[in-house]
């Protein structure tokens, strides 16, 4: 009897270092960057992304390129309406207007994408505050990708996004007529895959538009509070 409440204690005992483990995980934050190439002010937005995507592993930065510039001149190739309406989610959080550049960090606060002590202050805030309800691993097999999620308190979207990692584009129309914009970390496409609920998961989803990809985890308000880069079998990890 003794023998047998001893194990059950250790049981117990591992099966919640083990959840606190998860909990404690570490993973990037993710600065998600409202941008357009009819923007004007846009450029200096983009390349501090770039400067980010380049020099901080710490840090997912993620590209969205919005339609509601195209009109003005320059339509940008990259812009997609699932970008809108990623925004149009943050305004209504946030009781705001959509703009560009707009950079939110961990989906919890908004800065002006091109103000870099604003930036830098909250993408360390979030380094040191950020909720991580669970690690999440994912790999690319060809078309295929797996997602594993452990286990932790809560619920969450789970959310697929494609990403090109660098494009140089010359721009000959618009506010940023005759300008050579490279941005980087550009998402093509954006996605949800399912739900989680606390209890460990595992599950396959087809590998959508975008040279890498990576998986987040989206609490009900809003909050980013899982994140990881897809890694490829036959390659290195993404940026």
């Amino acid at each position: 009897m003794l023998l047998r409440s001893l194990a059950a204690i250790c049981a117990g005992a591992v099966a919640l270092y083990t959840s606190h483990a998860f909990a404690a995980a570490p993973r990037p934050v993710v600065v998600e960057l409202f941008t357009s190439q009819g923007c004007s002010s846009c450029p200096p937005a983009d390349r501090y992304l770039s400067e980010l995507s380049d020099t901080r592993s710490d840090v997912l930065p993620l590209a969205f390129h919005v339609t509601y510039w195209n009109q003005l001149g320059w339509k940008d190739p990259f812009s997609f309406d699932a970008a809108d309406a990623r925004q149009a989610q943050y305004v209504r959080r946030f009781g705001d207007f959509a703009y560009t550049p707009e950079m939110v960090i961990d989906g919890k606060v908004a800065v002006v994408g091109s103000n870099r002590p604003a930036a830098r202050s909250a993408i360390d805030d979030a380094k040191s505050t950020s909720v991580t309800s669970a690690t999440v691993d994912a790999i690319r097999d060809g078309s295929e990708i797996s997602v594993s999620i452990g286990p932790g308190r809560g619920r969450a979207r789970i959310l697929l996004v494609g990403y090109d990692a660098r494009h140089v584009t010359p721009v000959g129309r618009g506010e940023n007529s005759g300008e050579t914009l490279t941005e980087s970390n550009i998402v093509r496409s954006f996605t949800s895959i399912g739900e989680w609920a606390g209890a460990p998961l595992q599950l396959r989803a087809n590998a959508i538009t975008g040279e890498h990809m990576a998986v987040l985890l989206e609490a009900s308000d809003g909050a980013i509070v899982g994140a990881a880069r897809v890694t490829d079998r036959q390659r290195a990890p993404a940026r």
